[in-house]
């Protein structure tokens, strides 16, 4: 049995305390992760503080070097990093590809940084007076990361900051955690100095050690919204810097005039991805008028088509859920839908995988005639469930959205222009799609929603993150000649 072991300065270092990590296509334990507490975080911190002496220190072309290795190992090891995410995870390889690519694009950002860290120069502000800025690194940084994308979200936050100087802490979830010990090697045979890049794992203990370490200026987190709240008031009590990002209720909203095939396909694959444990997956489709019964009709057939199965199959396009936990807790919530008056269109439930009976498999599951009173609307359900409300018209449809406690990301779906031109400017919400089901921004923007989606006011990657891991320093310089000599003024100081 494999022990998946923190990684501190450089090394693996053991723990006592373990759980298991399941394969969620056979159900079965495949290895114990140990779990990290306060002397962990501790270790790690003391770590990241030495190193942070010298890596803050070094030239900017040193650390674009490392980015730049760093990346292309990514490239040569992808289909290793995307089994060891299949495995733990439960999705598709594909899939897991793909999320690999999306954080390999950070890393690309954090190559270029050259160019976004360039200050200002103002000359001559003042009589023989100039003013110049630059940014500098924070210090050791850490960063709280969910299951469902145990690569991508990581490689949100650790490239841009040890790219800018910082050094960083990485506390993945417990359910799928090889894939962050994966990336640490990787880096140090980038040529990552030891202690820039260190994992501890652990679940609550650790991470209230992260949030109350006085070592530690800064925490990004990704998660739901109540663990979000609880990160951002813990950890600026002890002040540090915070991104919180939540938990999300996603709407693709379906205009008559839309292309119904081609709004479902992307529907589709959007709510069931992954089996739909994506805060950016589309959980609610909002049909307008009459496009209703027809996109139900077309909805149902592709739910139906969806290949389900064990991640590492070829031609598998949705695989199990991450735990028994949420197989169970999903299929409890498409019976309360039944119960409390939705419609049934199809049911996942109780599907058996051939082969793979005690995986953590359940189907698509599509509900129709769904209100926003149902705890199907009201609640995150973060598996492959896919709600329709109906609304007689587009204004219907955003007070909809925009009276929904969540603000993530949010679609459109229509040939008109003008309707998506009124649709971006009306609706709240951070990321917004127009016949784009599945909103996330490159590497270049930033990531990040509104309301109970975003706690704060810190979005991640892109210029937002580059903010987040730095901090201004604003110069006023004066060179006078000795033999002019000036009287200094006893009045506030102005320009003049």
């Amino acid at each position: 049995m494999k022990t998946i072991q923190h990684w501190i300065d450089g090394t693996a270092v053991p723990g006592t305390d373990t759980q298991p990590v399941f394969n969620p296509a056979t159900g079965a334990e495949q290895a114990q992760v140990v779990l990290g507490s306060a002397a962990e975080v501790d270790a790690a911190v003391t770590a990241a503080a030495k190193a942070f002496e010298t890596w803050s220190e070094s030239s900017l072309t040193q650390r674009t070097q490392v980015m730049f290795a760093f990346r292309q190992l990514l490239v040569e090891h992808e289909e290793e990093l995307a089994r060891i995410i299949s495995a733990e995870h439960g999705k598709t390889v594909d899939d897991a590809r793909g999320e690999i690519i999306r954080g390999r694009e950070v890393v690309e950002f954090a190559c270029g940084l050259g160019d976004v860290l360039k200050g200002d120069f103002s000359d001559q502000v003042s009589r023989g007076v100039d003013v110049h800025n630059f940014r500098q690194p924070l210090g050791v940084v850490a960063g709280i990361t969910p299951f469902n994308f145990p690569a991508m979200v990581p490689l949100w936050m650790h490239p841009i900051a040890i790219a800018t100087g910082n050094t960083f802490i990485l506390k993945p979830s417990e359910r799928d955690p090889s894939a962050a010990n994966f990336v640490a090697e990787l880096y140090k045979k980038a040529g990552l100095p030891d202690g820039v890049f260190n994992v501890v794992h652990g679940g609550k203990p650790a991470v209230d050690a992260i949030l109350t370490h006085p070592g530690i200026r800064a925490v990004s987190f990704v998660g739901s919204t109540p663990i979000a709240k609880y990160v951002h008031e813990q950890a600026t009590a002890h002040g540090k810097r915070v991104q919180a990002l939540g938990g999300a209720k996603n709407h693709a909203v379906v205009l008559p005039d839309a292309d119904l095939e081609f709004a479902a396909n992307h529907i589709t694959a959007g709510a069931y991805g992954s089996a739909g444990e994506r805060c950016m997956a589309v959980s609610v489709a909002v049909a307008v008028g009459d496009a209703a019964d027809r996109l139900v009709d077309i909805l149902k057939r592709k739910a139906h088509e969806v290949k389900v199965g064990p991640g590492d199959r070829p031609g598998t396009e949705m695989g199990p859920l991450v735990t028994r936990a949420a197989q169970e807790r999903i299929e409890n919530a498409v019976t309360t839908a039944a119960t409390q008056g939705a419609t049934v269109v199809v049911d996942g439930r109780g599907l058996k995988i051939d082969g793979h009976e005690e995986g953590f498999f359940t189907g698509p599951s599509l509900l129709d005639h769904v209100t926003t009173d149902m705890d199907a609307y009201r609640e995150e359900l973060f598996g492959p469930v896919l709600a329709i409300i109906r609304t007689d018209t587009l204004d219907e449809a955003i007070h909809l959205i925009n009276t929904n406690p969540y603000g993530n990301g949010t679609a459109l779906f229509t040939a008109s222009g003008e309707a998506a031109r009124r649709f971006q400017r009306k609706v709240n919400v951070g990321m917004i799609g127009v016949n784009v089901p599945v909103p996330v921004p490159m590497s270049y923007y930033s990531f990040g929603g509104w309301k109970d989606s975003l706690i704060g006011d810190s979005p991640i990657h892109g210029p937002e993150g580059i903010r987040f891991y730095t901090r201004p320093k604003v110069i006023t310089t004066r060179w006078p000649q000795p033999t002019h000599q000036h009287t200094a003024g006893f009045n506030f100081p102005t320009s003049s």
